[in-house]
């Protein structure tokens, strides 16, 4: 087995995210399907080592070049800015959001230089990061930027062992979320979900896109959006060679099964059957860069006291060194 190189940011410090990291590169499983560099602050990851009872060897490298990937030793490449003095697990600081910020770029750019093939960062935790005064969306928006991605190309597909779901609108009110159902942005995240499968090993994708409104709209009945956008944009994808269909009832297509993945219009759509997942991941789909993440977050009010479940963290690996396989 191609064992891919991955870079792992430990996400918001004051969370879980070092716990189910240093838990995850503990696996069996993992160790065998990727060389793994965590990136964060490295006496953080010393300490939520001590911590948390990880007894296998902390290599720190400080610079890209002096990356190993030890099969022996769990390497951190160290991103300084952290105040250790003041840390402590579940409690928000100023500078938290920065940090985790910082730790996915340096992540990214791991990727962007060649040096892993994969990203995958443990959950961000939003309200830190506006606590420091940047703007800031979730990791979609933010890979987008880092990687010069137009934002509109870049999407979340969350998935798990049943389900992937590419979604045309996120984290907004629903109100202007509906202004983005619109043909061009629909067939962008059809074409970003094939192109995605495709890249994880799937080489003739069958994606089903669900309606806007209840019953896909009912022939007009309960809304027009079905016939005026998402119904052309699925003809559109299938003029491409794309092997979509629907529009369907949201509830009705995913009740059914039966395709590689599903595109929704609303966050709820997708995000309410994918939480109803054990071990979910997410994705961030249509960038340059394979990354993704975990489908919950930074559970301040658990951090610190070892009992995080990594399994979320751990399938976002395994599916993200299934594509390893695909271009070995």
């Amino acid at each position: 087995m191609r064992r891919m190189r991955m870079a792992i940011a430990i996400g918001d410090p004051a969370g879980i995210g070092s716990e189910i990291v240093l838990k995850a590169l503990c696996n069996g499983e993992v160790r065998r399907r990727c060389a793994a560099v965590m990136v964060g602050d490295a006496a953080l990851v010393q300490h939520a080592a001590r911590q948390f009872g990880i007894d296998r060897p902390i290599k720190v490298a400080r610079t890209a070049a002096d990356l190993a990937f030890p099969d022996d030793a769990i390497e951190i490449l160290h991103v300084p800015g952290l105040d250790m003095a003041a840390f402590r697990f579940g409690a928000q600081a100023p500078g938290h959001g920065r940090a985790l910020l910082a730790y996915a770029e340096a992540a990214i750019g791991l990727a962007q230089d060649g040096v892993v093939g994969a990203v995958v960062a443990a959950p961000h935790d939003q309200t830190s990061v506006h606590r420091d005064g940047i703007g800031f969306d979730g990791y979609p928006g933010f890979l987008a930027r880092i990687t010069r991605t137009p934002e509109d190309e870049v999407y979340l597909m969350a998935a798990s062992e049943r389900f992937r779901i590419a979604h045309v609108t996120l984290h907004l009110s629903v109100r202007d979320a509906l202004t983005l159902v619109t043909r061009a942005r629909i067939i962008k995240v059809i074409r970003a979900a094939d192109a995605a499968l495709r890249r994880m090993g799937i080489a003739r994708p069958v994606i089903g896109v669900s309606g806007l409104n209840p019953h896909a709209g009912e022939h007009g009945l309960f809304g027009r959006e079905e016939e005026t956008e998402i119904g052309p944009a699925i003809a559109d994808a299938r003029a491409l060679g794309i092997d979509a269909d629907g529009p369907f009832g949201a509830d009705v297509m995913l009740a059914r099964g039966g395709r590689d993945a599903y595109v929704v219009m609303l966050h709820d759509q997708g995000h309410i059957p994918i939480k109803l997942e054990p071990g979910s991941a997410v994705f961030s789909i249509g960038a340059p860069v394979l990354f993704a993440s975990v489908a919950h977050g930074s559970a301040h009010d658990i951090a610190g006291q070892g009992i995080a479940d990594p399994s979320s963290l751990i399938n976002a690996i395994r599916w993200c060194a299934a594509a390893a396989q695909v271009s070995a």
